[in-house]
């Protein structure tokens, strides 16, 4: 099923982004894993809280299994070793993959419970989004969402495709993947162009 495969892209690709950031702060071995693992399931632990539902972690071990071969494979290519501009382009990348992966499991998620547009949307956002902010704030950086990227925009576009989709009888699996590569497209380059939205500025008062 794609969801199942979006899922899994999700979890290792948030996983590896949570471990870049842990080598760029310098953590110890703990703090390496907690933030991959935090990173990985935070969003997820969220949503299934408002949805009053067991988080899918507490009794599946299929995403512990991809967290712990994810942390493994980036520890076996040494990336802890690595220039910081390659794990700089390295994490961009990465958590590109994991904000739409996540957008779309969250939207399917409020699809099942057959929730409205604004319920659809903000279960794709919070999933997409509530790792990378426990992660940012772990750390003590601005989450990208409040600044950076498009980043929420994205997760609200791809959440909001796929509900579209589903309406209409349209989310069949080319078209699940053109919005997952159209969203991480997107992401990328609203990075590279640094396109964000408008910022709300205080006037400069005239002396």
């Amino acid at each position: 099923m794609a969801v199942d495969w979006f899922a899994v892209a999700g979890t290792a690709a948030f996983t590896f982004s949570g471990y870049l950031v842990g080598v760029r702060k310098h953590l110890d071995v703990l703090g390496v894993v907690i933030v991959s693992l935090l990173t990985a399931i935070g969003g997820g632990l969220i949503r299934d809280a408002l949805i009053s539902r067991v988080p899918r972690v507490f009794y599946d071990t299929e995403p512990l299994l991809v967290i712990g071969a994810t942390l493994f494979v980036a520890w076996a290519l040494r990336l802890h070793q690595r220039e910081n501009e390659l794990i700089a382009r390295l994490f961009i990348v990465a958590d590109s993959i994991g904000l739409v992966a996540f957008s779309l499991t969250g939207a399917m998620v409020g699809i099942e419970l057959d929730l409205n547009a604004f319920g659809v949307l903000a279960l794709a956002f919070i999933t997409a989004v509530g790792g990378g902010m426990v992660r940012d704030m772990l750390v003590n950086d601005i989450p990208f969402i409040l600044n950076q990227d498009f980043y929420g925009t994205v997760a609200i576009l791809v959440g909001g495709g796929l509900y579209l989709l589903e309406r209409f009888g349209l989310a069949t699996p080319l078209n699940l993947q053109l919005l997952f590569w159209g969203g991480l497209a997107l992401r990328l380059i609203a990075h590279w162009k640094e396109l964000t939205l408008p910022k709300i500025v205080k006037p400069a008062h005239p002396d």
